[in-house]
């Protein structure tokens, strides 16, 4: 519902993931409660979602209906969340705002005047505007980090292949994409929901779909020691 109003205001979501709710039912009749149990979870744009589209802001990928969920939405759903929106992005996401010709423009909820910044800058939109609390977006030279700075939140772009994002669109798998290392990381309004997002996605069902991502866990000591970031630089970080 809130995802809704906030939509309403700043357009931010290109979809909503139809079988939430029945993903929702299996998970209550589950022993193993995941991490990320029972959090709803936004999903950019271009992250594959079983029976829905990876836009990219582009008419040529309206047609191609994905058949299988992203190593990342998969891993997800183990964990117990419930991802149940797809953001919008700027057209082919090498962009700071975020506007296409599919879904149009979407505007900063702090200030419908102003950009959310991009690429993911749905997420930053909807978050911040409290429609999602928790939502995975890329970055490659800032597309999670402007965004989130933009719009008042926290964003982790990981370390190279941490979280890597696995291309099906010939768009996105360009040799200068891969060159240029793109970074699947959360988006949050703190730091603890970012670290608890790291900590589910790197899990053994992670490191089995996907070998190429090292088989390390979150390092929880790490970061309660306490990097040398301020609070002000964790929001841009």
């Amino acid at each position: 519902g809130e995802a809704l109003e906030v939509n309403r205001e700043v357009n931010c979501v290109t979809d909503f993931i139809h079988g939430c709710e029945d993903q929702l039912q299996k998970l209550k009749k589950q022993k193993e409660k995941g991490l990320l149990y029972g959090i709803p979870i936004s999903i950019k744009d271009h992250i594959d979602c079983k029976g829905h589209i990876s836009s990219g802001g582009m008419v040529k990928f309206l047609d191609q209906v994905k058949e299988e969920d992203s190593v990342i939405v998969h891993v997800l759903k183990h964990q117990g969340g419930i991802p149940f929106v797809k953001t919008n992005i700027p057209q082919t996401m090498i962009n700071y705002d975020c506007s296409n010709l599919i879904f149009g423009q979407t505007l900063n909820p702090l200030n419908h005047q102003k950009s959310p910044g991009g690429s993911s800058g749905g997420e930053g939109a909807l978050i911040a505007g409290g429609g999602s609390i928790l939502g995975i977006g890329s970055d490659v030279a800032g597309s999670i980090r402007l965004p989130s700075s933009f719009c008042g939140l926290c964003g982790l772009k990981p370390t190279g292949n941490r979280i890597r994002y696995i291309p099906a669109s010939v768009l996105f798998s360009h040799p200068a994409m891969e060159a240029a290392g793109s970074m699947l990381g959360p988006m949050a309004r703190d730091v603890d929901s970012l670290a608890l997002c790291m900590k589910a996605l790197l899990c053994q069902e992670m490191f089995q779909l996907d070998p190429t991502v090292p088989p390390i866990p979150f390092n929880e000591q790490v970061r309660l020691r306490g990097a040398p970031m301020s609070p002000s630089a964790h929001q841009q970080s």
